[in-house]
């Protein structure tokens, strides 16, 4: 069966974008295909909606290629590294900063919930820190510098540190299925 290719470009945070691509990919599995190429370009979203992309995509029966076609922000990292195969156009980025939360409205704090605020982000960058020990490269340490210092790097970076295989423009083959998956806020 042919190989499809997606893009997908995330701007939602409600968690519409993780359903629809999990959808799309469930109906590529039915369909017994083998290869999926993912083209990517994310802001990131929550670490609730990212973590399950990865462990889906992850478990999918088709071998998953993913692309940086453009930024791969935050959370998207880990989605990104579901790929067994990754690649970055030459002139991608990635970007990584630690977990947060936001705050709307009069709020107030008190030591029992701002312990489990504390805890919660922890927990949350444990996990995602355990995704990039599995699927990269980077050094403990470092992973921590970049959750503190909220840096963007460049492909140079991404294949030194193993969170790519290679960096090269993205060669759809002629005749190849494209989906595309666009969602606007």
């Amino acid at each position: 069966m042919r190989q499809p290719t997606g893009s997908v470009r995330r701007e939602d945070d409600d968690g519409g974008t993780a359903e629809a691509l999990l959808g799309v990919c469930a109906d590529l599995a039915n369909k017994k295909v083998d290869v999926v190429y993912l083209l990517l370009s994310t802001p990131g979203g929550t670490v609730m909606h990212g973590l399950t992309l990865f462990n889906v995509l992850r478990a999918m029966p088709f071998k998953l290629i993913t692309h940086n076609v453009g930024n791969v922000d935050s959370i998207g990292n880990c989605v990104f590294l579901a790929g067994a195969e990754r690649y970055s156009s030459p002139n991608s980025t990635f970007m990584f900063h630690g977990v947060g939360f936001d705050v709307q409205g009069s709020m107030r704090f008190d030591e029992k919930l701002l312990r489990e605020r504390t805890n919660g982000v922890l927990a949350d960058q444990n996990r995602i820190a355990a995704v990039f020990a599995q699927r990269t490269k980077i050094d403990p340490r470092e992973l921590e510098r970049l959750f503190l210092e909220a840096v963007t790097r460049d492909p140079g970076y991404a294949l030194q540190q193993g969170i790519i295989h290679e960096i090269r423009d993205v060669d759809i083959p002629k005749g190849a299925p494209i989906l595309q998956l666009v969602f606007k806020r």
